[in-house]
C-alpha cells in the first residue's frame, strides 16, 4: 500500500502546501462544489422555505 495520498478532485499527488489538495485550483473547485450543493448530507427534513430572518425574530 502506497503512502502517497491523491487529490479527491483529480487524483494528481496532494502538495503539502494544498493538503489535501494538489493545487489552489484543485482547492477551488471542491470549495465551489461545497458552496453551489453538489456535496450535500442526505435528510429526511422538508427543506426550509422561509425567508430571512427566520419567523419570530424580525427587529421592530
Amino acid at each position: 500500500m502506497s503512502d502517497k495520498k491523491t487529490c479527491p478532485v483529480c487524483g494528481k499527488p496532494e502538495a503539502e502546501k494544498y493538503t489535501p489538495f494538489c493545487s489552489k485550483r484543485c482547492a477551488d473547485v471542491d470549495l465551489s462544489r461545497w458552496l453551489g450543493g453538489v456535496y450535500r448530507i442526505p435528510t429526511d427534513e422538508p427543506p426550509d422555505v422561509g425567508g430571512w430572518p427566520p419567523d419570530g425574530e424580525e427587529d421592530e
